[in-house]
């Protein structure tokens, strides 16, 4: 890896990078609607059911890596996007320039929750928009301003120090090691130190302390890009590396869920790790697919949807697109559609919506409309 961003002549943009991108932001804009009206019309079993949603608390399931892949692609993305600010405007600028969108993004993310609508007390500081906004500020100011030497020794730190704060600080009338809900030391910080609205109760999934790990969730894909965007480092070589680096990740998560249980809810060290490593085997699949076999057809609708996504984001919270395509699928239609087969109807109005979002995505790529934060 070089020894600061601006020795890497600029590169491209990697078109692996936003299909990867808007695949994820795919799951979150309308996939899960479909699923459950799919699991209405064929009955799963709760096991199956219960694999599909997010885990309760610890363990992972299927949508427990929705959010950590989009964290660690912001890391990837940024490493190309602040370079060239770099050597463009220089660290000065480029920190300017981090700052502000931070700060945009983290008010986007608070009007997604409603902002003052309901009352000060209503308010959600800390939300999905919000923790990448900080995710993006932390790893964006390593990325600036550390060597990559500094860089891995700031995310081990961290997954470090998350790991001894919440194992060996004890939490009032629940003592020291105990990763249970509202047990351990992260869900006390919230209850006792974060104001307004929190998303369970008394305490948040994004709250104060476990966005520290989540910015060590994007350190870790400003290390990918890095790679990827090194030229002195051989295609093929960046994919086995980055093979490499997510068999590693997955494995030294899996071992250490043993003491320190992986917990999307805080975020847990073994979380990051374990997250980061499939992050990572999947950028590498798609990088070596799309970017060096140049098969890029097939992930169309997956790349205008990434060009885009805080965009539709935001569109989709905004915009209720079911209520639109009630329009079309309510009604008289929704009862012949279940007259055929029950949950068709719901099937036809998530498909709908789904539909309308991808082709929101595909009209602003087709006239280069790229809303940036």
């Amino acid at each position: 890896m070089p020894e600061s961003p601006s020795e890497v002549p600029q590169s491209q943009r990697l078109m692996s990078v936003d299909a990867l991108r808007g695949l994820d932001m795919f799951f979150i804009v309308g996939v899960e609607e479909v699923i459950e009206a799919l699991s209405e019309m064929f009955p799963m079993t709760p096991s199956l059911n219960d694999r599909l949603q997010h885990a309760s608390w610890d363990g992972f399931h299927f949508y427990d890596l929705i959010f950590p892949l989009f964290a660690f692609i912001v890391g990837v993305s940024l490493v190309f996007s602040l370079s060239k600010s770099i050597a463009t405007a220089g660290r000065g600028a480029t920190t300017l320039k981090i700052l502000r969108r931070s700060a945009l993004l983290w008010l986007l993310g608070v009007l997604v929750y409603g902002g003052i609508g309901g009352g000060i007390d209503q308010v959600r500081l800390l939300g999905v928009l919000q923790r990448l906004a900080l995710c993006f500020l932390g790893a964006g100011l390593a990325f600036v301003w550390l060597n990559p030497r500094q860089m891995v020794v700031l995310a081990v730190s961290i997954l470090a120090g998350y790991w001894a704060m919440l194992t060996f600080i004890p939490v009032p009338g629940f003592g020291a090691g105990d990763f249970a809900e509202g047990h351990n030391l992260t869900n006390w910080i919230d209850k006792t130190w974060l104001p307004f609205r929190k998303w369970d109760g008394d305490h948040d999934p994004e709250g104060l302390l476990s966005t520290l790990p989540a910015v060590a969730t994007t350190l870790l894909g400003v290390f990918a890009g890095m790679l990827l965007r090194n030229p002195a480092i051989e295609p093929m070589r960046k994919v086995r590396l980055l093979v490499g680096w997510g068999v590693a990740g997955i494995a030294l998560g899996l071992l250490w869920h043993f003491q320190f249980p992986i917990i999307k809810k805080l975020w847990t060290s073994s979380f990051v790790l374990f997250t980061a490593g499939i992050s990572a085997v999947l950028l590498a699949v798609f990088y070596k697919v799309i970017d060096l076999q140049q098969k890029r057809r097939w992930c169309q609708p997956f790349v205008w949807i990434g060009m885009n996504a805080i965009t539709i984001y935001l569109l989709v919270h905004f915009v209720k697109l079911h209520v639109i395509a009630r329009c079309f699928t309510g009604g008289e239609v929704h009862k012949a559609l279940d007259g055929v087969w029950h949950g068709l109807g719901d099937l036809a109005t998530s498909l709908l919506a789904l539909a309308f979002a991808v082709w929101i995505c595909r009209f602003l790529f087709v006239r280069k409309i790229f809303l940036k934060v």
